[in-house]
């Protein structure tokens, strides 16, 4: 059998990129390190084929999504596919898929107008979580826990007008126990879960939350599954919330996941994981 040939698709080499070189080198695959800031791509010339697959690991969504949608075409497998980058980019994707399979998600209002969304809010009931349709590490999040908060917020994205803040997207607030879930699903199997800890109500390790092992329980399991199969599969992380009820409810699926303080809290080997799936699909490939 000939060397696996993996292109890392990536913008800086972050500890999460050097774990995943090592693991794939250990296992034997020829890795070449694609920079997506000098990255080129002529739609008249291919060159692509000498990977076997190309592992995405781009920090900005556009790049990511770009670089996919080329690469797909060409015929080129990539972990993710740019259908599940398209769908885990975009909360508003993201939540239709997921609202489409049944998976029990917090209650989801989008409006075009701030008009509309006033309106929305207020049927609703405060607070509210305002959020950008693309983003990510918990930025430009907004709780609104009253009429002069939202129609100040409201204001604020009409006046800014990027393309960020045109489409509002409207999410109940839920009373969690000072932490939420995040899962790793890697090829249909939850391989393990983390609890995210933070006094303040975002608790992305990227804003200062705290990480701790989380149990793997039959429902965060049966979630998180379901979660990874409605976005398209692959490599993802799940965001899961609890309410005071003890429900859990999927919030977010994320597709270039980061989990460097989750190997050692978890005790898996995630880049491990990751390395092989990437190299089965390079090997299905191959075989197509």
């Amino acid at each position: 059998m000939s060397t696996p040939r993996v292109g890392l698709l990536l913008s800086r080499v972050r500890l999460e990129e050097k774990y995943l070189l090592k693991a794939l080198e250990e296992r034997g695959a020829q890795v070449e390190i694609l920079d997506d800031r000098k990255i080129v791509f002529d739609f008249h010339q291919d060159g692509w084929n000498r990977f076997d697959v190309v592992l995405e690991r781009c920090i900005n969504h556009s790049r990511a999504l770009y670089a996919l949608r080329i690469l797909n075409d060409r015929g080129v497998p990539t972990v993710n596919p740019w259908k599940v980058a398209l769908v885990c980019g975009n909360k508003l994707e993201t939540t239709s898929a997921l609202v489409r399979e049944g998976i029990p998600t917090p209650r989801c209002r989008i409006a075009f107008t701030p008009e509309s969304a006033l309106a929305a809010i207020e049927e609703m009931g405060y607070p509210v979580v305002l959020k950008p349709a693309v983003g990510s590490w918990g930025r430009l999040l907004s709780k609104v826990n009253d009429r002069e908060a939202a129609e100040a917020v409201l204001e604020h994205k009409q006046i800014l007008g990027s393309y960020h803040h045109s489409i509002f997207y409207i999410q109940e607030f839920i009373e969690k126990p000072a932490r939420d879930i995040r899962s790793f699903v890697v090829d249909g199997e939850t391989i393990c879960a983390i609890y995210r800890y933070s006094d303040h109500w975002i608790t992305n390790t990227a804003r200062g939350g705290r990480a701790e092992n989380c149990p793997v329980t039959e429902e965060v399991d049966r979630l998180s599954r379901a979660a990874a199969r409605a976005v398209g599969g692959g490599v993802v992380a799940v965001d899961l919330l609890e309410t005071r009820e003890g429900k859990l409810l999927v919030n977010e699926v994320n597709y270039t996941m980061e989990f460097k303080n989750s190997i050692h809290t978890t005790g898996v080997d995630i880049p491990g994981k990751v390395a092989d799936y990437v190299l089965r699909v390079a090997e299905k490939g191959r075989a197509s």
